[in-house]
């Protein structure tokens, strides 16, 4: 019986990575849905590859264009996630891969639990902002979780069987990006083009500029503790520039394990998507790591001088809260400014930082009850509010 599968996000870098991977497989899997804001072409081609009847484009004018395509008539075209009950009428999926960028990934995460029997996340967003209600339906429809993160994926392999209340400290490793050895004085006149030229990954646009300034990081410390249930004290960063190392786990026994593999998504996303039984039966060409990796493995403290939004950490709020997703928009409505030439390198850091000291903003860390409408409207409000301030 074939694999039942969904990807919110098929357009996108983790999208392409996991429709590689199904493509070298491609008898074994039922691609049921995919989706995209834009990138229509693209997402014909993949659902012309595996007969994809559903397809989900959020861009109303593309939508229309779409419709108006003879080439989509043999679809079943949708512009939203609301129609999620009909497209899964009977029995649950096997497997959704959530890679949609941004808050606008958050509810169409929440909505497909239901309809899965298991769950892969790679959206950011809708884990820092939305845990909460991601966790109340993954208990509610026992659908199992897996994060596609390298840092997260590792830690959770290396937690396998392992309650996380024997961890003693996790270190979450960061290669430092472009600027690792560049003084923050020296950023003035930082281009998009060195932002996003990092030394060990490809990845898009927007999370290469987060991984430059470090604010990924900030990101994915708040997104395990969520994830594993514990507190900002349990996780720290460690500069790592090979990338190989994703996360060192201290257990209190003494023991210790440093999780790694090469840089590429596809392993955590490969990882996700087959069960271990497949594994041990598949013949898979694994690449030997040279040792010439593992004799420079070189870890050391981050200079907070270098990178000045790590001390975003110091003043998170314990409890989930508000404060989150003010952070998240007001970090991506800096950044889309930067790529679109709006403000300066510098201004990303500068100004988020400035924004998250404002009186309004700091009571946000107070409200921990709330609804995924207030997430949305505090997104709102905030991207609005910095636009104003710069344009």
């Amino acid at each position: 019986m074939k694999t039942k599968i969904a990807i919110l996000g098929s357009t996108g870098s983790i999208g392409k990575n996991l429709f590689n991977i199904l493509e070298k497989d491609f008898r074994k899997f039922q691609v049921q849905l995919l989706s995209t804001n834009t990138n229509y072409k693209e997402l014909l081609k993949q659902a012309n590859f595996f007969r994809v009847k559903n397809l989900i484009i959020t861009n109303k004018k593309v939508f229309n264009l779409a419709c108006k395509n003879e080439k989509f008539r043999n679809f079943n075209l949708y512009n939203d996630f609301n129609y999620l009950n009909k497209i899964f009428k009977k029995q649950k999926i096997d497997y959704v891969m959530s890679a949609i960028t941004g808050i606008d990934g958050l509810k169409p995460t929440v909505e497909i639990i239901k309809y899965t029997k298991k769950i892969a996340i790679a959206n950011k967003e809708a884990i820092i902002c939305g845990w909460k209600f991601i966790k109340k339906e993954l208990d509610k429809y026992k659908t199992s979780f897996i994060p596609v993160d390298s840092e997260h994926f590792s830690i959770w392999f290396g937690l396998k069987n392992i309650d996380f209340k024997f961890v003693e400290k996790v270190f979450i490793t960061a290669s430092g990006g472009p600027f690792l050895n560049t003084k923050y004085k020296d950023l003035k006149n930082v281009k998009v083009d060195d932002a996003i030229n990092h030394p060990n990954w490809r990845m898009g646009i927007k999370i290469s500029i987060d991984s430059s300034t470090m604010m990924n990081k900030v990101f994915e410390v708040i997104e395990a503790k969520n994830i594993f249930n514990t507190t900002y004290k349990k996780i720290s960063i460690l500069v790592h520039p090979k990338s190989f190392i994703h996360s060192i786990i201290f257990f209190n026994n003494e023991m210790i394990k440093l999780i790694a593999h090469n840089t590429s998504m596809t392993i955590p996303i490969k990882n996700s998507l087959y069960n271990e039984s497949y594994l041990q039966t598949k013949k898979n060409k694994v690449k030997i790591i040279n040792l010439s990796k593992l004799n420079e493995l070189k870890f050391f403290e981050l200079n907070k001088k270098h990178f000045p939004l790590v001390d975003i950490l110091d003043f998170l709020p314990t409890k989930p809260s508000l404060f989150e997703t003010a952070l998240v928009s007001a970090n991506d409505q800096l950044v889309d400014l930067f790529i679109n030439n709006k403000i300066k390198y510098i201004e990303i850091i500068e100004g988020l930082l400035s924004f998250l000291q404002k009186k309004e903003i700091k009571k946000l860390k107070y409200i921990n009850k709330f609804t995924l409408n207030d997430i949305f409207k505090i997104n709102e409000y905030v991207r609005l509010k910095i636009s104003k301030k710069y344009i």
